[in-house]
């Protein structure tokens, strides 16, 4: 809902398309108004300035045609459209036929399916536009086009538009970013060129747009099953625009030695639209369009991790307008994680933009113009502060102050022993009892952790700063995190990944880094601790694994109860060929653990602060897995597992 930005942005793309002399300009899904638009979708006034903007953006497609999106209301539904803008003129709009609603998607909640070769007609301006299951005819060009989600599935309008002759399919699309799914969209756009033998533009969202979501860009350009332009994933930049010339000619000749055609002429069914305006040929060379250099088939995890969370932090920090970061830092993993995403965010962010570009970006931070290093730029940035108790050790504290000053983060050290006893103290005599930690552990831990919680949110408030959370989501799973202790924050950056691949990725980032930064060699005194929590005394040996499991036993055992959704008898048997050193009985062990401490904490999975959606699955309620706060707690199927593991002694 960014109205003027995301029209500037759409002048600017357009503008750059025409410098390079393109005649057919694909923008992404829903451009107009931002895909994460939520229920306000649902406003008129949202509805009627999409339009005026279409309105204010047609004159600037003088000479070509561009394909914008939008939703756009028909007779008593909502669709999800996109625009075909040709010399300045709305020849028609394309409605969506497939809607995403798995996953984070929800679309069907806003908009409508468009039935297959339904066409109708609304008002546009004083003239009668069409609208529905569409084919352009620009002076004999056919365009057509499928919106996202209708490329993905077995029964997509492509078919039918090659069907009716089309030489061009584009593909606006908001396709979220996840591991892996690069090559998929590679496959889907070479797969589509081929098998309809049409030259294929696929456009995609890019930047963190709406606060979880994360699109990575990465454009394509294919023909006949070759892929002619590829262009860059993960970019700080505003916009990034790829070109390829195809040969109409040729794909119709490939399409006309076809053995067996997919559909024949007549299953098209829709209505084509036709247009006296004669697409330009270029007469400049064509820029050459190659894909980020880091981004192999298939794309490194550690390498995607670092580039989409950092581009994340960037934008979350200037959409939001805060004024930099804070972070509790324990000299531990998960902080220290954090601590790095956010070097990472002015590593990435400078060497693409320049310094003097990416503060132009932050005008909300302070004196960040002055800064002509990550280093530096960081330390405008980031506050990192070390909370100790004296059940903390010098090797912790040693860490986070190490970590800090290796990206130039700003380091506060303090200790809250007098808040604890406070409190403590205050509740003791209230209850007439001395607390001890044989009687109440976990309420001695749970005080530590939220005595740090109004500091930081204090020193947060004071910078106009946002405090990141540094729970990850294997925390979130089995409940492992103080509520308004470790859990305070506004924004959490590593809520979308395990505790067993962030450990991996710090000695990747310890040793080598993403191309072009390289590696950060401090993150060797956190690697070579076992995590703790730190919240019992030293005496007690507290380690994380200790109270909960292996992590590696921990994340097998939530895909697959929680992504599968297999009863807990059957994660028992699928995880025990993974851990063959370990006894059934043990196994068996972590796997009721496991589904108890689930079914207890879903009220703190919904009151996590939002993290970044980056994994093919994700926990988060509001994003992806909804679970009932109040339950069973699958007593039955528990019942079961220990009758299993009686039957297996």
């Amino acid at each position: 809902m960014d109205w003027a930005g995301n029209r500037d942005r759409i002048l600017a793309a357009i503008a750059e398309a025409k410098a390079d002399d393109a005649a057919i300009l694909c923008l992404p899904e829903l451009c107009i108004t931002g895909y994460g638009c939520e229920d306000q979708y649902f406003s008129i006034g949202l509805q009627r300035t999409a339009l005026e903007m279409l309105a204010e953006i047609a004159p600037a497609t003088e000479g070509m045609a561009v394909a914008l999106g939008l939703p756009l209301m028909v007779n008593r539904g909502l669709y999800n459209a996109a625009a075909l803008v040709c010399n300045g003129e709305v020849l028609g709009f394309t409605l969506k036929q497939h809607l995403a609603g798995d996953g984070i998607h929800y679309e069907p909640r806003w908009f409508r399916k468009w039935p297959t070769s339904a066409v109708e007609r609304i008002e546009l301006d004083g003239r009668e536009v069409p609208v529905g299951d569409l084919l352009y005819n620009c002076d004999g060009v056919r365009i057509g086009i499928e919106i996202c989600r209708d490329a993905w599935v077995a029964d997509r309008p492509g078919s039918r538009l090659a069907a009716g002759g089309a030489d061009v399919i584009l593909n606006p699309t908001a396709s979220h970013f996840s591991f892996g799914k690069q090559d998929i969209r590679r496959r889907l756009v070479l797969e589509g060129s081929r098998t309809f033998d049409v030259s294929f533009a696929f456009a995609n969202l890019l930047g963190n747009e709406a606060g979880r979501a994360i699109f990575d860009g990465g454009t394509h350009i294919a023909s006949s099953g070759r892929m002619l332009a590829e262009g860059p994933r993960l970019s700080f930049a505003d916009h990034s625009l790829i070109c390829a010339d195809i040969d109409v000619e040729q794909t119709r000749r490939l399409k006309a030695t076809s053995s067996e055609p997919s559909l024949p002429p007549h299953a098209y069914g829709g209505e084509t639209v036709r247009s006296s305006f004669k697409l330009k040929s270029p007469q400049l060379p064509c820029p050459v369009a190659k894909p980020s250099p880091w981004d192999a088939s298939p794309p490194p995890k550690n390498e995607e991790f670092a580039r989409a969370v950092a581009l994340a932090l960037f934008d979350y920090l200037r959409k939001s307008r805060s004024r930099g970061f804070v972070v509790s830092l324990s000299g531990g993993a998960d902080s220290s994680a954090v601590t790095t995403l956010v070097w990472l965010m002015a590593k990435l962010g400078i060497a693409e933009l320049s310094a003097e570009k990416f503060a132009t970006k932050l005008p909300q931070i302070r004196d960040l113009g002055g800064a002509r290093s990550a280093e530096a730029a960081v330390g405008r940035l980031l506050a990192c502060v070390y909370q100790a108790t004296r059940n903390s050790g010098e090797t912790t504290r040693n860490a986070a102050e190490t970590v800090a000053k290796a990206v130039g983060a700003e380091f506060l050290q303090w200790n809250i022993d007098a808040l604890v006893d406070g409190y403590v103290s205050t509740v003791s005599k209230a209850t007439g009892r001395e607390l001890t930690w044989d009687r109440d552990d976990v309420a001695l831990q749970n005080i530590q952790a939220r005595a740090r919680g109004p500091a930081a949110w204090l020193l947060a408030n004071l910078r106009d700063a946002l405090l990141l959370v540094t729970s990850n989501r294997s925390e979130a799973a089995v409940g492992y995190a103080t509520m308004d202790g470790d859990t305070c924050g506004g924004l959490a950056p590593i809520g979308g990944v395990d505790k067993a691949f962030l450990l991996d990725w710090l000695k990747w980032m310890e040793a080598t880094g993403p191309q072009g930064v390289g590696a950060l060699a401090a993150l060797s005194v956190v690697n070579n601790q076992r995590p703790t929590a730190e919240l019992r005394p030293p005496t007690e040996g507290q380690t994380d694994e200790g109270d909960l499991m292996p992590y590696r036993v921990l994340d097998a055992i939530e895909r697959s109860a929680i992504r599968d959704k297999l009863t807990s008898v059957e994660v028992l048997e699928t995880i025990r060929p993974q851990f063959a050193n370990e006894s059934v009985a043990q196994l068996g062990q972590w796997v009721e653990r496991f589904f108890t401490l689930w079914s207890r904490n879903q009220w703190k999975r919904e009151r996590f602060a939002p993290g970044f959606h980056v994994d093919d699955r994700g926990l988060d309620p509001k994003g992806w897995c909804r679970f009932p706060i109040l339950s069973g707690g699958f007593e039955r199927e528990l019942a079961a597992l220990r009758d299993y593991l009686a039957a297996a002694k």
